[in-house]
């Protein structure tokens, strides 16, 4: 057995939103989230007809209707209340809940997991609020409840690791909807555990990987081989599944990783196939667009521009995705220089293909202190090419992004206005339009 003693003994709670959209719509129309029988829908074009986004508990127990279930698998059930995504609401419901937890904790021992899923760090805190972790976990859920109507599951751990382990393999069953975790409870717990692939982090694919190896169960993996596993998985991952197995997580929430190179981008799936040169064009265009304009927003300027193309999924059945290519270029936020290299990499690299996937990535930034002068321009169009894309900057931050398009975006194939409404590919408005 592992000796444990010299491993950090925390109290970390991971909360998750319990069906986060489909309770926050249950809520909006004054409906029990968890008595409920709803869908959120998404029908952007992308989506093909239609995308379960979100399922409560009872259209999912008693329809069998499941997260990215197409439109026309959803059974029809005159119970079923279909409703579109509103992904603005669905942000601001989430900042409320989030309040309510950093009353517990410092800021510092906060972190936002996912848009429906926190981490608290509760070690020096819990005390001040109840008797008992659970007690303390118990009250953060009744107070979310009545405050926006929503159920919260709660994992409760010795480490992150732990408390996400008991949030998705016995928070999620309970009846309280609280389980909790300490490193004793692993070989009880957790080494039961045959699904492989029901454990945070371990996909489908590497699932797979371990049964090839004769590996069939968390315990299984704790008593591998450790070398072994790390010589037939990559030492990384290895070593990350065998600290799994076993428990470990050395991570300090307070501890935020930060990226040493930022970089901006925009992708997006098309509504439907494109193969014609001009139409494909035009998308690339617009999101090249968009990402000069918040690097400008954020007053710095690209030394290399980057562009994905995905292919559509017939071509995916014979082995080919596309391309992924970057150009290193003179330090610009220039919409119309930048627009002008990732074309160049796009007609370089595009050989008639049918497209589906499209984005665009600048990187390598630089602060925008300085415009650097050239033979070939003069000062007078640089400056006056600046102060263009800075009004049209201005113009569409006061009065939406639709306000002021170019003439391009009207033309068939042209996605940017229909896009501008969305938030992370969905509906983000507040009404049901």
């Amino acid at each position: 057995m592992y000796d444990y003693s010299k491993e950090p003994r925390k109290v970390i709670f991971m909360i998750d939103s319990k069906s986060f959209y489909a309770s926050c719509e249950s809520v909006s129309l004054h409906m029990n989230p968890l008595k409920s029988i709803l869908i959120v829908m998404s029908q952007a074009e992308n989506t093909n007809g239609g995308l379960v986004l979100a399922a409560s508990p009872l259209a999912k127990k008693l329809l069998g209707v499941r997260n990215v279930m197409r439109k026309r698998d959803v059974p029809q059930d005159p119970r079923l209340i279909v409703v579109q995504p509103r992904m603005n609401y669905y942000i601001q419901e989430n900042i409320r809940i989030n309040d309510i937890f950093k009353q517990y904790t410092p800021k510092e021992d906060w972190c936002p997991y996912s848009i429906d899923e926190s981490l608290l760090d509760m070690t020096h805190s819990w005390h001040l609020y109840g008797e008992s972790p659970y007690e303390v976990a118990r009250k953060i859920q009744l107070q979310v409840k009545r405050e926006t109507g929503i159920y919260l599951t709660v994992g409760i751990g010795d480490n992150p690791l732990l408390a996400k382990l008991a949030l998705d393999l016995e928070a999620k069953k309970s009846r309280s909807l609280i389980g909790e975790w300490h490193y004793e409870d692993v070989p009880d717990k957790l080494w039961p555990v045959t699904e492989l692939s029901d454990v945070w982090s371990i996909g489908h694919a590497t699932a797979d990987k371990l049964k090839h190896l004769n590996i069939h169960s968390m315990e299984d993996l704790a008593h591998y081989n450790p070398y072994k596993l790390a010589d037939k998985i990559g030492k990384v991952a290895g070593g990350e599944l065998f600290a799994l197995a076993w428990g470990i997580d050395r991570s300090i929430i307070s501890q935020r990783y930060s990226v040493k190179e930022k970089s901006y981008s925009n992708s997006q799936v098309l509504p439907r196939d494109y193969q014609v040169r001009s139409e494909i064009e035009l998308v690339i265009k617009e999101l090249a667009d968009q990402v000069a304009s918040r690097i400008r927003k954020h007053r710095k300027k690209a030394r290399v521009v980057s562009l994905y193309v995905g292919l559509s999924y017939a071509d995916h059945d014979k082995g080919n995705h596309g391309f992924s290519r970057q150009m290193k270029i003179e330090p610009t936020n220039n919409s119309k220089e930048l627009i002008a290299h990732i074309m160049t990499i796009f007609r370089e690299n595009w050989h008639g293909e049918v497209v589906r996937n499209i984005g665009v990535t600048y990187g390598n930034l630089i602060d925008d202190t300085y415009d650097q002068l050239n033979l070939f321009q003069s000062p007078k169009d640089i400056f006056k090419a600046r102060k263009v894309d800075e009004t049209m900057d201005s113009i569409r931050r006061q009065f939406g992004f639709t306000k002021l398009v170019r003439l391009s975006s009207l033309q068939k194939g042209g996605t940017a206005i229909k896009r501008a409404g969305l938030v992370g590919g969905h509906n983000g408005g507040n009404s049901y339009e």
